[in-house]
C-alpha cells in the first residue's frame, strides 16, 4: 500500500478509549498503535486519557499531545462522564477531526454535529449482546450504536461480517479496517519458569474474566478432561466481581491464574510456547487477543462464531470448538491426539496475518479517512 503524503497540517482528536500510553485493551492497543504511526506521518495526535488512571500527567508523550479529562468514577458512569467532557472539549478546540472508539459513545456525536466537527467512530463488537450489559445496559448499547450511525460522518467496523451486521440491523454503511497485530518469531523458554511451565505442556487463555469471553466454558471443559497439561489463564479484572472470583476460587493442581501480565516479552513467551491458545471471545470483530495469538505462532482453538471463521480463514489458521463442557472436552482430548497437526498450525499461524492486519496499512487507511473528513468540512458537506 502507498503511503499518503501530507500536503497540509492535520489535527486529529482521539477520544473513548483509557488514554496513552496506558494500554489495558483493544481501545488502548489501536489508540497507541495508530497514535504513534500518524505522528510519524506528520499528522499532529491529540489523544484524551482518564485522568484518576494516571498518576504522572506529562503533556507531550512520543509526540502525543495529552489531555487529562475528569469523569464520575462509578462503574457505569465513567466512561460516558469522560466521553462527554471529551467530546466537548474536542469540540471547542481546533481539531480538524474527531475520532471516537466504543459505541457507547453514540449519543455524543450530536455535538459534534451541532459544533460541525468532522468525526469517525470505530464501534467495536455487539456491545448490547454481552451478558455484562443485561437489561438497561443492553437496551442502552443497542440505541447508542444506531445513534453511532446517525450522527457521526463516519463509522468504522472491524471485520467483514460486523460490517454486514451493521448494515443489516441499522441499514447503515460502514468503512471496515480491522486492528493490526505486531508479529514477533523469537521467545525465551527461560521466562516460564516464572509460573514453573513447561514449553508446549500447557493450554492458554489470555482475556479479561468477563462472561462473554467464555473462560468459565473453556475451564469446566478443562477440568472434565484426562489432560496432563496445565492450563494457563492469563487476565483478571480491574473491579471486584462475583463471576470472575467464582473462577480464581475453583482448585483444581492443572489450572494456572498468573492475574495480568504487563511485561511484553513474558506474555509473547507465554502465548508463543503454548501447546495450544484458547479463545472464547464470542460477540466482538476482529479481536486482538487472537491476532496476537496469530502473530506469535500459536494453534488456536476457537469458539465457533462468525468473527473467529472470518479471522481464521474458516479453519485455515486454527480450529473450532461448539459452545458447550463437552465440546471443548473433546477438543482438547482431539488436539492431544495429534501434535503434528498443532505443530503446523503453530508454523503457519503469522501467514493468517493479511496485509488487513499490518499497522501500517491500517495507519494508512485511518489517515485516508481522516483527510476525506477533513476535506468534507472544506466543501461544505457531511459525508453522512
Amino acid at each position: 500500500m502507498s503511503n499518503t503524503t501530507l500536503k497540509t497540517p492535520i489535527k486529529v482528536a482521539i477520544l473513548g478509549a483509557k488514554g496513552y500510553p496506558y494500554v489495558y485493551g483493544g481501545y488502548d492497543t489501536l489508540v497507541k498503535e495508530l497514535g504513534e504511526r500518524l505522528v510519524k506521518k506528520g499528522v499532529e495526535v491529540r489523544v484524551y486519557c482518564h485522568k484518576a488512571l494516571f498518576d504522572e500527567k506529562p503533556q507531550v508523550v512520543n509526540g502525543i499531545r495529552l489531555h487529562y479529562i475528569p469523569a464520575i468514577e462509578t462503574k457505569s458512569l465513567t466512561q460516558l462522564t469522560h466521553s462527554f467532557i471529551s467530546m466537548m472539549h474536542a469540540c471547542l478546540s481546533d481539531v480538524d477531526v474527531i475520532f471516537v472508539v466504543n459505541s457507547g459513545n453514540g449519543p455524543f456525536g450530536i455535538l459534534s454535529k451541532i459544533f460541525r466537527k468532522p468525526t469517525a467512530i470505530n464501534v467495536d463488537g455487539l456491545e448490547w449482546l454481552r451478558p455484562k450489559w443485561r437489561g438497561l445496559g443492553s437496551r442502552y448499547f443497542r440505541f447508542a450504536s444506531r445513534l453511532a450511525t446517525k450522527f457521526y460522518d463516519e463509522v468504522v467496523t472491524d471485520s467483514d461480517e460486523m460490517h454486514r451486521i451493521y448494515l443489516e440491523m441499522f441499514n447503515a454503511e460502514s468503512t471496515v479496517i480491522a486492528y493490526g497485530a505486531n508479529p514477533a518469531n523469537h521467545s525465551n523458554p527461560v521466562l516460564l519458569e516464572k509460573w514453573n511451565l513447561v514449553p508446549h505442556d500447557y493450554f492458554l487463555i489470555v482475556g479479561r474474566l468477563i462472561p462473554d469471553n467464555n473462560a468459565d466454558l473453556i475451564l469446566g471443559g478443562f477440568l472434565k478432561s484426562k489432560t496432563k497439561r496445565k492450563l494457563v489463564i492469563v487476565g483478571d479484572v480491574p473491579f471486584e466481581d462475583e463471576f470472575a472470583n467464582k473462577l480464581k476460587n475453583i482448585k483444581d493442581e492443572r489450572v494456572l491464574f498468573t492475574g495480568y501480565v504487563t511485561d511484553s516479552e513474558e506474555l509473547k513467551s507465554l502465548y508463543n510456547l503454548s501447546y495450544a491458545y484458547f479463545h472464547g471471545h464470542e460477540y466482538g470483530g476482529t479481536n486482538p487477543a487472537m491476532l496476537k495469538a496469530l502473530g506469535y505462532g500459536c494453534a488456536i482453538l476457537a469458539l465457533d462464531t462468525i468473527f473467529n471463521r472470518e479471522m481464521l480463514q474458516d479453519g485455515k489458521h486454527g480450529l473450532f470448538f461448539q459452545k458447550d463442557f463437552d465440546a471443548v472436552t473433546e477438543c482438547i482430548h482431539h488436539v492431544e491426539e495429534m501434535p503434528e497437526k498443532m505443530e503446523d498450525l503453530r508454523k503457519t499461524a503469522r501467514s493468517g496475518l493479511t496485509a488487513r492486519y499490518n499497522w501500517d496499512n491500517v495507519t494508512e487507511n485511518y489517515l485516508k479517512l481522516f483527510l476525506e473528513l477533513k476535506g468534507s468540512k472544506k466543501l461544505g458537506r457531511s459525508k453522512r
